[in-house]
């Protein structure tokens, strides 16, 4: 269903985007129908990934795409990088493709050099993750439009399947996603586009494999996703120390910006690029305040509250004095 749907948008689309944008039974047919198709493919399988299909934002984009990016990366096509399919609604391609935002990059360093940031990264994504890079083909990819996204989106391109409509079913479509994805997890498991020396001076000097282990349990902390979820089970008080923003702080925000940080408690030392993917919620992490935080990585287990609470030598004034008084 999802081959015959994507070579319906590179067949159809040139002359679908030639009629008004509001209100396109087209625009509705892939943002929400191939998009439900697609999301049939990852619900049930290992990966937690969000989904989304898009013609554009208030006119017709020059391509089309369907995207696939992990909450722990992103959750949008402007930053991030994350599994793709590209329309050349010219040729009537679909582009299987690993990729990145290139709105984000662009702000940082212009249309230009943006562009040659994005294809350093792409070679640097293709070296993290070769055994997945050459099932694919690392050629350049052709979108044909000069406008800045899709020329962003060609420098982006790291590696991946070129298809023509008409020529994709489904049992190729799932094998090549298959192996993508797999990919896409692999390449969040070795530290993404991060570079290997910044990833060892943020691990304090540990060893390729417990850098990229210490990497993604921090990538999970960070995530907004799991913060809201943990938080929203868990009392906003750090469990060691016992600091609460509201009493010691007299914080009234939303409990999701609250001055506390989302511990990833349990290891994972020893475990294979998919196993690292899995985690429980609340389960698995633990509140803490940033004080409490960055000790607890300094010990020699980071899941032992028990040791971390022995070490402590401090008390919150509250249990001391009574400040509202």
């Amino acid at each position: 269903m999802l081959a015959q749907q994507l070579s319906r948008l590179a067949t159809e689309y040139t002359y679908e985007r030639a009629k008004l944008f509001a209100g396109s039974e087209f625009g509705n047919f892939v943002r929400h129908d191939i998009a439900v198709e697609a999301k049939k493919l990852v619900t049930f399988g290992t990966f937690d990934l969000a989904v989304k299909a898009s013609v554009g934002q208030g006119v017709w984009a020059s391509v089309p795409w369907l995207a696939f990016f992990d909450p722990l990366v992103t959750e949008t096509a402007t930053k991030g990088f994350y599994v793709v399919y590209l329309i050349n609604p010219n040729t009537q391609q679909i582009i299987l493709s690993m990729n990145q935002g290139t709105t984000a990059i662009y702000n940082d360093f212009g249309a230009t050099r943006g562009r040659d940031v994005l294809k350093r990264r792409a070679r640097d994504m293709a070296d993290r993750v070769p055994e997945f890079a050459k099932q694919f083909s690392e050629a350049p990819i052709d979108l044909g439009s000069e406008a800045g996204l899709p020329a962003g989106y060609e420098a982006g391109h790291s590696f991946g399947k070129t298809y023509q409509a008409g020529t994709l079913n489904d049992d190729m479509l799932e094998a090549d996603l298959h192996q993508m994805l797999l990919a896409y997890a692999a390449l969040v498991n070795r530290g993404g586009t991060t570079p290997s020396e910044v990833m060892q001076e943020e691990a304090n000097g540990k060893d390729i494999e417990e850098t990229r282990h210490y990497i993604l349990s921090r990538r999970i902390e960070r995530s907004q996703k799991v913060r809201k979820a943990v938080l929203k089970v868990k009392p906003p008080i750090c469990e060691c120390c016992g600091l609460d923003p509201k009493h010691d702080y007299d914080f009234s925000g939303p409990i999701s910006e609250a001055p506390l940080d989302v511990h990833h408690a349990v290891p994972l030392h020893g475990l294979t690029d998919g196993e690292t993917r899995q985690y429980k919620v609340p389960d698995d992490f633990m509140v803490l305040c940033p004080t409490c935080h960055r000790m607890i990585h300094k010990i020699d287990s980071p899941s032992d509250l028990s040791k971390l609470k022995q070490q402590l030598r401090f008390k919150i004034a509250r249990e001391i004095l009574d400040f509202t008084s």
